[in-house]
């Protein structure tokens, strides 16, 4: 199972579709319901013969997102990878943007990836699973007029790299791709690809420990072999190097 929190219709439907077709059940999070019942359906159309289903959650609401998260696992019995796809995007520079406006989409594009971690980790642990995470490239390069979402990409890459060691002791691997463009079908950055590194990625949860990488790029200049998941920038079991 795996389950995809900030479920959307782009790289999130694709992500989905990416681990429906190689078996996995899904989960979909998202804030509203009418648009996940419709990426729901749309992966159930792919005809994989998987189980799809969804809840709708804030998941800026820590208590809210642990709920949705619990009971999917109690639905399902188990789940394998936790795929935090999650941002928020605000138009505005310095005098546009208050510090509560920073705050809070902090809450919803960095802490819930903490909130959903902590939620999903006894079953995480369990299964021998994988955290996966959405990482974009405003992180070392902001974007003007849009401060926030620098601060959280750059939080959210850092918070997984604090957290990737005391995920692996707990027997959990955990990385994050960094994605260098934006995303549009048919080019380097098409939300497929995107899904398929995330889900080469994710399955670096069977190879041995020593081998796990936390930090990986899209640059959109990879040769082929970087689908299975090797294009590491730095960083192994939260350790940079």
């Amino acid at each position: 199972m795996v389950c995809v929190v900030g479920a959307g219709p782009g790289l999130g439907l694709a992500s989905a579709r990416a681990f429906a077709a190689a078996g996995y059940d899904v989960a979909l999070l998202g804030r509203r319901e009418a648009a996940l019942t419709e990426l729901a359906a749309r992966v159930d159309a792919d005809g994989h013969g998987v189980d799809v289903g969804w809840a709708a959650v804030d998941v800026g609401d820590e208590a809210a997102l642990a709920a949705a998260v619990g009971r999917i696992v109690e639905h399902t019995g188990r789940l394998d990878v936790l795929h935090h796809n999650v941002s928020l995007f605000r138009s505005g520079g310095i005098l546009a943007t208050s510090t509560a406006d920073l705050l809070g989409d902090l809450a919803v594009g960095t802490a819930s990836l903490l909130g959903a971690v902590r939620a999903a980790l006894p079953a995480l642990t369990a299964a021998g699973g994988s955290v996966v995470v959405t990482g974009g490239g405003a992180a070392d390069r902001p974007m003007p007029g849009a401060l926030t979402l620098g601060v959280q990409k750059a939080a959210v890459r850092n918070l997984l790299l604090a957290m990737a060691g005391e995920l692996a002791e707990a027997g959990v691997h955990a990385a994050t791709l960094t994605v260098r463009g934006t995303l549009a079908p048919g080019t380097p950055f098409d939300p497929r690809a995107v899904a398929a590194r995330l889900l080469a990625l994710a399955e670096q949860r069977h190879r041995p420990r020593e081998e796990w990488t936390v930090l990986h790029e899209l640059t959109g200049h990879e040769p082929d072999d970087t689908r299975t998941g090797d294009a590491v920038v730095e960083g192994g079991l939260g350790q940079p190097s």
